[in-house]
């Protein structure tokens, strides 16, 4: 089981590096989360329920270093979705960081997940710059247009994953989210963490940008496979 956890690490390592290397657009960063979505499930569906269930879960912590929550912020929850772990915010002093709780497959491919997402949010942002006759310099307008980026993703991440579910459950007559959660939700049990619901930031969102964003996202179309390297 090791061994093939190990070679999942070493392909997720490479998919990051291949996918992030020049950057990534909206469109191949959720072309890669499917690519690394049908490894995990292939990875899983080589084990039996019970193998599953005696894996041990593990955290896997993203260190922002910022002190307020950036726009990717409304995407994280619904990528802890899409892999099959909890997720939680935690802050002091250093800054804000995001702790994925799960099976090893799954935190490694939700991190995956996060990186090519905050990719793709920044390229989507310099490509937006560039599409425009007058570069306005308005406060929050990168960071509204990036929100609008990031729950475009989550809306098609949320999408994805129940057909990801369904798919499975259709060709191998098995549920593995059934298994996976009933391992996770045990685990995070025992952790017994005194968390909190967090509150709206309360900063205004750049309605036009927002929209940008937003519509940017939604008029792109899913391409199977996982891209390659890219020239500047």
């Amino acid at each position: 089981m090791a061994t093939g956890l190990d070679k999942l690490k070493g392909r997720l390592q490479a998919l990051r590096a291949k996918t992030t290397a020049n950057g990534c657009t909206e469109e191949e960063a959720l072309a890669a989360a499917a690519k690394v979505a049908q490894l995990l499930d292939q990875h899983d569906l080589s084990l039996s329920d019970l193998e599953i269930r005696q894996e041990l879960c593990e955290k896997s912590v993203i260190d922002t270093r910022r002190k307020q929550r950036q726009p990717v912020s409304a995407c994280v929850p619904a990528i802890a979705e899409y892999c099959d772990c909890k997720v939680w915010l935690e802050k002091d002093e250093s800054g804000i960081r995001y702790v994925f709780f799960g099976l090893r497959p799954s935190i490694e491919m939700a991190h995956y997940v996060y990186d090519v997402v905050v990719s793709a949010m920044q390229g989507g942002w310099e490509s937006y710059v560039r599409s425009q006759k007058v570069i306005r310099r308005r406060r929050d307008e990168k960071g509204s247009f990036q929100f609008g980026m990031a729950v475009s993703i989550a809306e098609k991440l949320t999408a994805m994953k129940a057909e990801r579910d369904e798919a499975n459950r259709r060709g191998s007559g098995r549920d593995l989210v059934v298994v996976r959660h009933a391992v996770v939700e045990a685990e995070y049990e025992r952790l017994n963490l005194n968390l909190r619901r967090g509150r709206a930031s309360g900063k205004t969102v750049e309605a036009s940008a927002f929209q940008a964003g937003h519509t940017a996202g939604q008029s792109l179309a899913l391409r199977p496979g996982v891209p390659g390297r890219r020239g500047k």
